[in-house]
């Protein structure tokens, strides 16, 4: 599964975009320097019922914003994605080939 994909699973899951749960994250200071994932990760299993793999993606677009690394876009291995930056915006609105 693709980084992109695991975001687009967890929009369905939570009904919010990934965008949106990090404007979340950031107004509960999850954002800050010096909080562990552990943190991200107990908040978004508590609130939102997220397992630890979509969980650990949410906490990497919390802490390290929309990039990934270029060596996973069109790798063609199982979690290659289109593009190094990850479209956190919604579904509906996201460009093609994301």
């Amino acid at each position: 599964m693709s980084f992109q994909a695991y975001l687009d699973t967890i929009e369905r899951k939570t009904g919010l975009t990934p965008r949106q749960l990090v404007d979340i994250a950031h107004g509960r200071g999850l954002d800050a320097p010096g909080v562990k994932a552990a943190e991200i990760i107990e908040w978004l299993k508590s609130d939102y019922d997220l397992g630890r793999g979509h969980a650990m993606a949410m906490v990497h677009v919390i802490t390290k914003g929309d990039r990934i690394d270029s060596k996973h876009v069109g790798s063609g291995g199982a979690h290659a994605d289109a593009s190094d930056r990850l479209w956190l915006d919604g579904i509906a609105t996201k460009p093609e080939g994301l």
